[in-house]
């Protein structure tokens, strides 16, 4: 299963990490993704969202 959000697309991101000595090594930064269930066209439906995405949704009453 990817670690991509269904509503907007978000996925992975590549930084660097930082040591105390300025060292950058890639590490990955994931998205913050949850289990929720959304009506799609008039049927409820589990889908991978992310946080950012399922806490617009409820502001706007999408939920």
């Amino acid at each position: 299963m990817s670690r991509k959000c269904a509503i907007s697309g978000r996925g992975p991101l590549s930084v660097n990490r930082r040591s105390h000595s300025m060292h950058a090594t890639r590490r990955k930064w994931n998205v913050n993704l949850q289990n929720a269930t959304i009506m799609v066209d008039g049927k409820p439906t589990k889908v991978r969202i992310s946080a950012r995405a399922l806490r617009t949704l409820k502001k706007k009453n999408a939920i």
